[in-house]
């Protein structure tokens, strides 16, 4: 199945895309793709509606705005240098346990809407990353077992403001979080439509130039991995976000190094799961 989440910020509909693109309503008491919907086993009644014929169900408009296909989750955990390659190009040697840090739901937004540069921000950064939807309660879960807990997949692009990240001091959070720095999306596809989730191609373009281009085999802590290690520190719960990761290609590795400047369009996406698009944009003073 591939969820999705259809209209206006803040006032999205949940709908379901069909093989031959329809976008379908769900029916109002299943509710929102949020923690109460995966934790009362939405996912199964959406099955069964499904298998049902959709009966009742409203076709939206197909040109109306995509959200992000979950909503706002209690907690988005990211994995830093989660590729060799990337961990070197950043000038750091793969880690031998993961790098967790937190960017903050309000960083989330639909997986085409602009990307919004903050008005003192001097070296924004992309960074193409498949992000796991978590479908129920998860702690101190045994890595045989984990991906019982997945609800399903999906993309987020990691925007990073190095300055912010490197030079402010304290956490990377700070550069990790500005509004509009967490699209995800477009669709939440269910673990069943996804023979192996580490095969995956990813790639990211900006202004049609391919910056990165690698594959999900090149994940050094794989997923269900990544699902027990973290349920170790913390209770993951249903609709949260774990983001696994990005491979080489970012701008802060190249030399000279490259940032994204106001009008820039970046594209990317990962097999099997869609892509997204954004144009950047400076906040108005």
């Amino acid at each position: 199945m591939k969820l999705i989440r259809v209209g206006p910020s803040g006032k999205e509909t949940p709908a379901m895309l069909t093989a031959d693109g329809r976008r379908l309503q769900i029916p109002s008491e299943f509710g929102d793709y949020n923690e109460t919907f995966f934790e009362n086993d939405g996912l199964q009644k959406l099955k069964d509606w499904q298998q049902d014929g959709y009966p009742g169900a409203l076709e939206l408009d197909r040109d109306e705005r995509l959200g992000m296909p979950v909503s706002r989750p209690s907690k988005l955990v990211c994995i830093g240098l989660n590729y060799a390659d990337h961990a070197k190009e950043t000038g750091g040697e793969p880690p031998e346990e993961p790098v967790l840090f937190f960017k903050s739901t309000t960083a989330c937004c639909g997986p085409y809407d602009d990307l919004i540069l903050p008005k003192d921000a001097t070296m924004t950064d992309w960074e193409v990353e498949l992000a796991l939807v978590i479908g129920k309660r998860a702690s101190n879960v045994e890595e045989a077992e984990a991906m019982d807990y997945l609800a399903g997949y999906t993309i987020m692009c990691d925007y990073s403001e190095r300055h912010w990240q490197f030079h402010l001091g304290g956490q990377w959070n700070k550069g990790k979080s500005a509004d509009t720095f967490a699209p995800v999306g477009p669709y939440l596809i269910t673990p069943d439509e996804i023979a192996d989730p580490h095969n995956l191609k990813l790639w990211l373009d900006v202004n049609g130039v391919r910056k990165q281009d690698s594959s999900t085999s090149n994940l050094i802590f794989g997923i269900p991995f990544l699902i027990a290690y973290i349920s170790r520190f913390m209770t993951l719960l249903p609709g949260d976000i774990i983001s696994t990761g990005t491979p080489a290609g970012v701008g802060f590795g190249m030399r000279p190094r490259e940032y994204i400047q106001p009008g820039d369009t970046i594209r990317l996406g990962i097999e099997s799961l869609g892509e997204q698009y954004q144009i950047a944009k400076r906040v108005k003073a």
